[in-house]
Parts: structure tokens; sequence; C-alpha cells
């Protein structure tokens, strides 16, 4: 951090963790989107006397940015990205595309002094959303599994498409020509490479999956991996991010297959807690760049600022709801899933429909990434401090005015995802794999007689019957049920809480032991870990 003493940035980094915490509270008991709320008290801090973080872009773009898309691909599925492929192409490749290319024009036109490869720049840098607040805010609001979906893909693939662009855009702001043409060309060298360096590297973590079963060792593998990702694929000069996203896909999609259940349990939560302090710090720190961006601006008269602030915003948020509507009117048949299949299968793309459309488009708040992106233009670059400015107001344009009212929106669209119909699809899976396991006891029993006794058997199909017998219940109950919500069961909440209570009060009993002096602490900690994974292992009510 520029300027900043290392004891002045360590009390900034612990302040900004103690007020990411309380943010995160008063985001869970208000409703609003903490993104917001954090971007927010970074501009309130960075108003008041003291010292300041300044955004240093190669930073954010080599040790914030990958693991954080990494983990989003991490929780994304391949499979529904896939079975979407169209719109999400059209969302993160062509309509980023168009955006960079339109602002360019606009700012070529409008601003004196500013050349198209400039302006594209900067349409390259706010073009690609931020699917970070949308989805926290989608997901509590309940929106529906497709929507998330497209915002997650979209999310996840435009970065690369955006920074392409501002690679071949730079380079043509430092003295060379901006060709329409020859930068798509350049820009389908860097994502196919890019995409060949992702695969690459889950190769290479698929064939760990023998030491990977450790889970301190599966963690240091996974958090390396989004690093080892985008450095290899910027050390060939392709598309880093690009890389970061394929090799986060596949191997989320691997996981289940090639990694043990304790190092799953570990890694997601080490994940977790890395991505709520990144995403926190991120939108901090996009607040306190206000007075680095207003500072730069005595140069410029206010017309010309506020043309620039115009042509670029207009452009942003204007543009996402008109190439939604134009897709969508597309001959019907353009909306079939990729593979060639009939699109009125079950399975195929279906087109969006006037909310999910509308929804979609208020879903495109901008993030870091935009800032960094625009912070990396080098000083030669003409008008370099009013695309800084033009590039903070879309975000906070973006980040403020679509977070906060995203939510409300949704709800007011009637939005929501069919609890019922997911709650059936789990239980059904659920259901199935206790079968499964009921016909692997037969086989045993059969093949192991002489090695495991029979009672074992007999407890262990006791066991399953009960819970194939609790699960049909439960889909008896969810196939009779008249809304999308997820009926109660005062039987199933009843046996839920008997098992948490038991559970408490063994908890209780071995720190009774332990206070006593019977039982060590290692040893409590063992039985404790035991009763976490009890509790754990306990479903929800859906």
């Amino acid at each position: 951090m520029k300027g900043v003493h290392a004891e002045t940035t360590l009390l900034l980094i612990l302040g900004g963790v103690a007020l990411i915490v309380v943010v995160r509270l008063i985001a869970e008991k208000t409703g609003l989107p903490a993104a917001a709320l954090l971007t927010i008290a970074g501009i309130t801090y960075a108003l008041l006397p003291g010292p300041n973080l300044e955004l240093e872009p190669e930073l954010v773009m080599t040790y914030v940015i990958p693991p954080l898309l990494y983990n989003a691909a991490l929780d994304s599925s391949l499979l529904d990205i896939r079975r979407h492929m169209r719109t999400v192409i059209s969302l993160s490749v062509l309509l980023v595309l168009v955006t960079a290319l339109l602002i360019g024009w606009g700012i070529d036109m409008w601003v004196g002094g500013a050349t198209l490869a400039a302006g594209v720049a900067l349409g390259a840098a706010v073009a690609p959303p931020d699917p970070v607040a949308a989805l926290a805010v989608g997901r509590r609001a309940g929106l529906p599994g497709k929507l998330i979906t497209l915002i997650q893909g979209e999310g996840l693939l435009n970065d690369a498409t955006a920074l392409t662009i501002l690679t071949v855009a730079i380079a043509a702001a430092n003295g060379g020509h901006f060709s329409v043409p020859s930068a798509i060309g350049e820009f389908f060298l860097m994502a196919i490479g890019g995409v060949v360096a992702g695969v690459v590297v889950a190769f290479v973590i698929r064939q760990l999956r023998h030491i990977r079963q450790d889970p301190l060792t599966a963690n240091a593998i996974s958090l390396a991996t989004p690093l080892a990702a985008y450095i290899l694929a910027e050390s060939v000069h392709v598309s880093g991010v690009l890389a970061v996203v394929i090799a986060g896909l596949i191997i989320g999609h691997d996981s289940p297959r090639y990694s043990g259940a304790a190092s799953r349990l570990q890694t997601s939560a080490v994940w977790r807690l890395v991505d709520f302090l990144l995403e926190g710090i991120v939108f901090l720190l996009i607040g306190q760049q206000l007075p680095t961006v207003v500072d730069e601006l005595s140069n410029y008269s206010m017309s010309t600022i506020i043309i620039a602030v115009s042509v670029t915003v207009g452009v942003t948020l204007i543009l996402r709801p008109l190439w939604l509507i134009l897709t969508q009117l597309l001959p019907r048949s353009l909306h079939a899933r990729l593979g060639g299949e009939d699109f009125e299968g079950p399975r195929s793309e279906q087109a969006l429909t006037g909310r999910e459309v509308t929804a979609l488009s208020w879903a495109g708040t901008r993030g870091v990434i935009s800032l960094a992106a625009i912070f990396t233009l080098p000083a030669s670059v003409p008008n370099r401090e009013l695309l800084h400015f033009c590039a903070f107001v879309v975000v906070l344009v973006t980040l403020l005015g679509q977070g906060l009212t995203f939510a409300p929106l949704v709800r007011m669209l009637g939005l929501r995802a069919n609890h019922a119909d997911d709650a059936r699809e789990r239980n059904e899976a659920r259901s199935a794999a206790v079968r499964a396991a009921l016909d692997r006891l037969e086989n045993i029993q059969e093949e192991q007689h002489d090695h495991v006794e029979d009672r074992a058997i007999e407890n262990m199909r006791k066991q399953l019957e009960i819970r194939l017998e609790r699960y049909s219940k439960r889909l008896d109950m969810l196939e009779n049920a008249e809304s999308d919500e997820v009926p109660t069961s005062p039987e199933y909440e009843a046996a839920l809480m008997v098992r948490r209570m038991v559970i408490e009060s063994q908890r209780e009993e071995l720190l009774r032991w332990r206070d006593a002096g019977n039982l060590n602490d290692e040893s409590l900690r063992i039985l404790e870990r035991e009763l976490d994974h009890e509790e754990r292992l306990l479903p929800d009510r859906r």
C-alpha cells in the first residue's frame, strides 16, 4: 500500500477486519447488501483525516482477483453453465465487447483530446459486472436457480473478455493502431490459451488426488491452485483469469470424486473464510479511492467531466437491458442448448421471461476489478485521470444504486426459487443413495460373509431403512405441497430438535469431565470434533 508504514498498514487491516465483521452483522439484521455497506464505510473513512490505503492494481489483479474467481468457480455448476452456455457467452463475451466499443466510440466522439483506444480501455474496464454483490442479494431474496447460474457464469467469464480487450486497447493507446478485427483475433488467441492453461492445471491437480486426501495438504494445494493457474497463463501471455476460472470449474466438478470427506469439509471452510475477508477488503478499498480519483480532476472542465461520465454510465446502464431484450427476440431455436438437442427438451436452454430479463438487467453491479483494470492504464494514455473518475462513478452507481435496490426489485417481480422442487430433488437423491447402500449391503453379506458379522449388517440395514422411511414420508409431503415453499412437519422438526439437544448434552458432559480434570484438552477436542461432524450430518428441514 503506497505511502503507508507497515505498522499503520497493520492497524488499518485490523480495523478493516473489525469493520467487515460489524458490517456483516448489520447486513444480516437489515437485509442490506454487505458490499454496498462496506463501500459506503470506505468512502466515509476516506473523507476523514488520517492515513488511507490506495489500490495497487497489480497486487489486486495477481493476489486478490484469482482467489475470488477460483472460489466462485468451485461453487458453480459446470453442467448448469454448459446448459445455459449461449446466454452466458452472449453476456460475458459479446455484451462486454459491444459495451467496450460503444463507450470507446462515445468517448472518442464527445470528449476532447480522447482517443478511441483510450475510450475502449475505459469501456473494457467497466464492462464486466462483478457478481458478488448481486449473488449475495439474489440468494438472500430467493432468486431462482436459473438466474443464479446466469449471473455466476457471466461473472466468471466476462473478466477474461474485458481484460483481454483492455490489454489490446492499452497497446494501441501507447502508439499502436486500434483495430477491431485484430483485437477480436487476439482475444480468441488469449482466450483459447487461457482455457488450455486452466485444463492443464486441473489435470495436474487431478493427478495429486492421492495426497489430497490429507486435509492440510488439500488446503495448501487448493489455496495455491488459482495463483498457479494465473501465473502459468500470464507467463505465456494468455488469459490468466480465464485459466483460473476453467481450472476452478473442472476441479469443483471433480471434487466429489477425487477428494476425501474430511478434505472437502476443511477446504470448504477455509475458502469461505478467505472469500469473506477478501471480498470485505476489496469493497472497503473501492470506497477509499474517492480522494485519489477526485484529486486528479483539477485539470478538467466540469462540462468535460459531465459528458464523459454521462457517456460511460449511460452506455453501461442502458445497453444491458437492451441487449437482453434483443437477444430474447431471436428465433426460438437459437435458445437451444449447445449440442444439437431438440430445443423443446427438458434440459434445453429456455428463453428468458420479461421478469427474468428485468432482474438480470439490474444485476450488473461493477466492483473492484473495474477499478483495478482502469488503474493499470499507463501515464501516457490521454485523459487517464478522467477515465479513472468515470470508472469510479460507474462502480458507485451500480454498486450502491443497483445493489441497494436489487432485493426489493426481485421481491416486486415475484421471482423466487421453488424451494419445494429443490427439496423434492434432494430427497429423491437421498432416497436413491440409501437404496444403493442397501443393495451394497446385500453384496457385502454375500462377498464378505466370513469377515463381517451378520449383526453389523443388520444394524446398518435398520439404520438405512429408518432413513429411507423418513425420506419417503418427506417426499410424500413434498408431492402434496400446494405452494413452492417447503412444508413443515412437526414430527420431523421434533426429531431434529431432540437429536441436537442430545448432542449438546454430550458436549456439556465432556466439558464437565475436562473441568473436573478427568479429560485432557487434546482428548476433548477429538471428541468434540466427532460430535461436530455428527451435528453437521443432521439434515435441515429441506
